[in-house]
């Protein structure tokens, strides 16, 4: 709070808040979308969590353009009244005693109500606020159930057919950055809080939802707590969901219907890409992009810091023998993985990381090498369950063909996949890479890459040790199936990530809004801009067309 006294003082602007003082002075169009709107679709922008400032920063943004749109526009925003929530993270400024004493308001919500007043207050709009929205008696009885519920029932907990207890679970694992509670000392009480929270939220948006009349609902994430829960009260009163994410190419942010985009890219049907006409244009805009990816040129979410490319040097410093067959096996961050995808052929990432080691132990003829995701100590949560820490537990003493590269290690990725005969992964995105460089992929568990006709799938333990006898296997992917797996990374990289050029990188928040007035997010001006506010308004696919408009996101 010191530093934003401090800015002001200096005539800085906060860059977690839109500058909406001067871009709306004296905008005449403002005050007539605020007045004209009474037949356009409600749309409900449930930020909750203002403190995540990016999320304010775009749905703020989202707020104006829809109502420029003739939407009616209500946004919904928490003033302290929840005792847990997606902001509160361990070495975030919150500590485990923070929530179990019920001291969150100290602190975490503070920042929140201030980002919150300063990107929606200013507009006009209908501000929803939970404290008003949740009784004294249902406080009482969150309370009451959260305390007394066997601790063992929480994660399986329905309230009238929606998953409450379940988002509460994941809250409390992003809470830790663990995929368990069980070496947590505070972890029953911090998963009783969470529950609470999920049950006051639920309370919340049952009221307001069933009252408001919405049409649909706009909300960042779609998992953990609150957001989660929103949209399970959403489904169950038939309103239309859109969960968004920023993704990883610069300026790009990816939209979803009904669910977060970690659950729905998994089901998206293969007619959305594979008949888009495909020409050397497309081949080399692709191409150059994902070679970009090594260095991260062009991404605003990346995890190498400098990598090192002389994959040779690790060979000689790890006993590599290059005369056997390498076989590459990506990880997830352990509570990441857990949190965002279901269990495919194993119940989660340790059981395949332990089953998988114990068959390569049986190959001696074959080398596993696993590379460590670098986002364990360089994502936005580092991990504090690291995966080589557990690999130590499974494995006291590696066989000689088993070798791990450590998060830390600046070997690049890339290049020592391209040593490998082939890939196993689990949920990583890398699986699109990949096979676009023609590296065979077998997929354990639930990713993008999957039942896209392109990468061998496990459904089972049966089925992924069966694709692993097959291995090796001795050369790259048919030309025919690399095509196929270019034509879905352009796809996922362009037309999926849409591109909002007005929206600038920034250390922190992570990006911030660069407009000079209204007239920039009117209709026609972007058509990222338009693809979005069309999708929410009209239901309409959340797909960028690269192909017409360029990779760019402008009008020609």
């Amino acid at each position: 709070m010191l530093k934003t006294v401090v800015n002001k003082v200096l005539g800085q602007r906060d860059p977690r808040i839109n500058d909406w003082g001067s871009i709306l002075k004296g905008a005449r169009s403002w005050s007539d979308a605020l007045t004209k709107n009474a037949t356009g679709p409600k749309v409900l922008v449930a930020t909750n969590i203002t403190g995540i400032a990016g999320a304010s920063i775009l749905e703020s943004m989202l707020a104006v353009a829809l109502t420029l749109r003739s939407a009616r526009v209500e946004v919904v925003v928490c003033d302290k009244a929840l005792p847990a929530c997606q902001l509160a993270h361990l070495g975030g400024g919150t500590t485990a005693e923070t929530l179990v004493k019920r001291e969150l308001p100290d602190g975490s919500c503070r920042i929140c109500e201030h980002v919150g007043k300063g990107n929606f207050e200013g507009l006009g709009l209908t501000i929803h606020k939970l404290s008003q929205l949740i009784t004294e008696d249902e406080r009482k009885s969150a309370e009451m159930l959260a305390s007394s519920i066997p601790i063992e029932e929480i994660r399986s907990y329905k309230a009238e057919g929606m998953v409450v207890g379940e988002h509460a679970y994941a809250g409390a694992l992003r809470f830790y950055a663990r995929g368990s509670l069980d070496e947590e000392p505070e972890g029953e009480l911090i998963l009783r809080r969470y529950f609470e929270a999920s049950l006051l939220t639920a309370y919340a948006f049952n009221r307001l939802i069933h009252e408001g009349g919405y049409d649909v609902a706009c909300f960042h994430h779609g998992i953990y707590v609150p957001q989660g829960i929103v949209g399970e009260v959403c489904r169950k009163y038939g309103v239309r969901v859109v969960n968004w994410n920023p993704s990883y190419r610069t300026n790009t942010f990816i939209f979803s219907h009904g669910d977060t985009y970690h659950h729905t890219l998994l089901d998206e049907p293969a007619s959305e890409w594979e008949g888009m006409p495909w020409d050397e244009k497309k081949e080399k805009e692709i191409m150059d992009y994902l070679k970009s990816r090594w260095q991260g040129t062009g991404d605003w979410i990346w995890f190498h810091e400098k990598p090192d490319e002389d994959f040779g040097k690790y060979v000689k410093e790890a006993g590599i023998d290059l005369s056997k067959p390498l076989i590459g096996m990506l990880s997830n961050v352990i509570w990441d993985a857990q949190l965002h995808y279901p269990a495919n052929a194993f119940p989660d990432i340790l059981a395949w990381v332990r089953e998988t080691i114990k068959y390569f132990e049986r190959r001696p003829y074959l080398q596993l090498l696993i590379r460590i995701h670098p986002a364990e100590i360089r994502g936005t949560l580092p991990s504090r369950q690291a995966l080589y820490d557990e690999i130590v537990k499974m494995f006291p003493r590696l066989t000689g063909n088993v070798f791990v590269i450590k998060p830390e290690s600046p070997v690049s990725t890339y290049t020592v996949l391209e040593a490998c005969d082939s890939a196993i992964i689990y949920g990583t995105k890398m699986g699109v890479e990949l096979t676009s460089m023609g590296i065979p992929v077998v997929v354990a568990g639930e990713a993008w890459i999957r039942n896209k006709g392109i990468t061998m799938d496990a459904s089972s333990a049966e089925e992924y040790f069966a694709l692993l006898d097959r291995l090796p296997i001795g050369k790259r992917l048919d030309k025919e199936i690399v095509q196929r797996a270019r034509k879905y990374a352009y796809h996922f990289f362009f037309r999926r990530m849409i591109p909002l050029p007005f929206m600038m990188e920034h250390k922190k928040p992570g990006f911030t809004l660069n407009i000079a007035s209204l007239n920039e997010i009117f209709p026609e001006r972007y058509p990222g801009l338009d693809v979005i506010c069309d999708g929410i308004m009209k239901g309409t696919p959340f797909v960028y067309p690269a192909e017409r408009y360029g990779i760019q996101g402008k009008y020609p």
